[in-house]
């Protein structure tokens, strides 16, 4: 299992012996009634893990400036630096050994190679006391046909306030090349076609290699792309379809390499990618994907309510266990509001970030038929993270959260009184509402179906359930220090949250 990081020994394929221990075991051991010597018998070996290729780091040349739909507000002004590089080498891709099975215990190897050359975009506190040795490695989300940071973009206030490293990868082909369909020319080369014409993929086979490749560089300390700086905690993170990703990657290539100390897997599907697909020989996941439990890596698979019954995870419901929780959160989405509009320019401070509203545009631009869901993601996402590099650092798990509540069939949930959904990751968004908030499926144009949505409570319904402004904020206050004590918001979000309950009473109440 997992020993706390100073009494770890090192990661990746370095992992080291003790010469002694066998001497050792012989001077604790003890005879029986018979005078005979008994034996501790040895421990098992320390797995042996194969090499991580270290890739060649260069800077992209001075034209244009790094492409990528972020947060918006100044990073040197939250103490950061923005840094860009391009990182290549020779990537694998990989071939099976057995055949894959749902319990998720792949066996897999190098197969063929190919070179590749791809971008990092790398934020890291600009002064190293800052730094907490962590860095965040992001699979960016090529859905849309660009590179998307949606771990970041709900994610960031917790690695500003702890001082981690963000670094996000295009780990895919989609990113550099672009979709025939996309929505808007964001993938890098239509972007900015000097900046990023050297670039260069080789497919999809090859993404997981180079998504273990970036870890060299993050460890290489001078001369990688941390500026300098030596992290010794590496969280891998990726949502939706870089989830499904993730799932294959810990299935098949953590067991290889043990390159990462922990995974986010933020709104996984059913099933998940494959291992390999053309122009490799394709080999794909079967139907039903389950994480390997045989693992010392921690996991905290993270699903919002569209993903247990919209997207089907339902299915691929498994118990916790030592290195695995499953945290369903009740009265989330795949996508949400502050995602996608309210997030991009917090900074952790005030209250109205922490607002239910209703909302049917996304970035401004693209309308929904209905308002979008604003419900509690961002906010147990931070907890969630901070769970995640504590179980690695310490040695103590994450906290367990139980499962939404579903029909005898699995077709849908069950609900409470207001429409809330029942069981689950509790918040006081659900347990002293505003309002109804859902993960079902919207309409309307980019990204509005997997948003989910929000239906205020009107002046009478809060009346009825809280009577007055004091009772509401009471009743926050309450829920909200409930999901502290459970592991399920963080102390300062909280205040956050409670600070937002007059407001919201004072838009909604009577």
């Amino acid at each position: 299992m997992h020993l706390p990081l100073p009494a770890r020994l090192s990661r990746g394929g370095r992992r080291t012996c003790a010469p002694a221990l066998a001497l050792c075991l012989l001077a604790l051991s003890a005879c029986d009634g018979s005078n005979t010597l008994l034996i501790e018998p040895p421990p098992p070996p320390e797995p042996e893990f194969l090499p991580v290729a270290e890739p060649a780091v260069e800077s992209p040349p001075a034209i244009g400036e790094p492409v990528l739909i972020s947060t918006s507000f100044d990073l040197a002004e939250q103490g950061y630096v923005q840094e860009e590089f391009f990182l290549s080498g020779t990537a694998s891709a990989f071939t099976n050994l057995n055949e894959f099975g749902s319990d998720g215990y792949w066996e897999a190897e190098p197969a063929a190679t190919a070179d590749y050359r791809t971008r990092v975009l790398v934020y890291r506190p600009a002064d190293a006391a800052d730094f907490s040795g962590t860095a965040v490695v992001e699979w960016l989300n090529v859905t849309n046909g660009f590179d998307v940071p949606a771990g970041w973009g709900v994610g960031h206030v917790e690695a500003l306030r702890r001082g981690h490293a963000w670094v996000n990868v295009t780990a895919q082909r989609v990113g550099i090349e672009g979709l025939e369909d996309a929505v808007l020319p964001l993938n890098l080369r239509d972007a900015d076609p000097e900046r990023y014409e050297s670039l260069e993929h080789p497919g999809d086979s090859f993404s997981y290699d180079i998504f273990t490749q970036v870890t060299a560089a993050i460890r290489a300390g001078e001369g990688g792309i941390l500026g300098g700086l030596q992290a010794d905690v590496l969280l891998a993170t990726g949502e939706s379809q870089s989830a499904s990703r993730l799932l294959t990657y810990i299935n098949a290539i953590q067991p290889l390499y043990d390159a990462y100390d922990g995974f986010i897997v933020d709104s996984r599907y059913d099933s998940s990618q494959p291992l390999a697909q053309e122009p490799q020989v394709a080999i794909p996941a079967p139907e039903r994907v389950l994480f390997r439990d045989d693992l010392d890596t921690p996991v905290i698979n993270f699903q919002a309510e569209t993903d247990v019954i919209a997207l089907g995870a339902v299915d691929e419901r498994q118990p916790d266990s030592d290195f695995f929780r499953l945290w369903e959160v009740t009265g989330s989405a795949h996508n949400d509001n502050y995602q996608l509009v309210a997030g991009r320019d917090d900074v952790g401070v005030g209250a109205e970030k922490a607002l239910v509203v209703e909302n049917d545009l996304i970035l401004g631009i693209f309308a929904c038929d209905r308002p979008i869901n604003s419900g509690p993601y961002p906010w147990v996402y931070m907890a969630a993270l901070n769970a995640l590099e504590n179980w690695v650092r310490s040695g103590e798990p994450a906290p367990e959260a139980a499962r939404m509540a579903v029909t005898d069939d699995q077709s849908d949930f069950q609900y409470d009184d207001v429409g809330n959904v029942v069981g689950g990751l509790r918040t006081p968004y659900v347990d002293a509402p505003a309002a109804r908030l859902s993960g079902e499926i919207n309409a309307g144009l980019v990204g509005c179906r997997l948003s989910g949505t929000t239906a205020l409570h009107d002046a009478a319904t809060m009346a009825a359930r809280y009577v007055d402004r004091d009772g509401y904020v009471a009743a926050v206050a309450e829920a909200t220090d409930v999901a502290v004590e459970a592991g399920y918001l963080l102390p300062e979000d909280a205040e956050r949250i409670k600070a937002a309950a007059g407001l919201q009473w004072d838009a909604l109440g009577p």
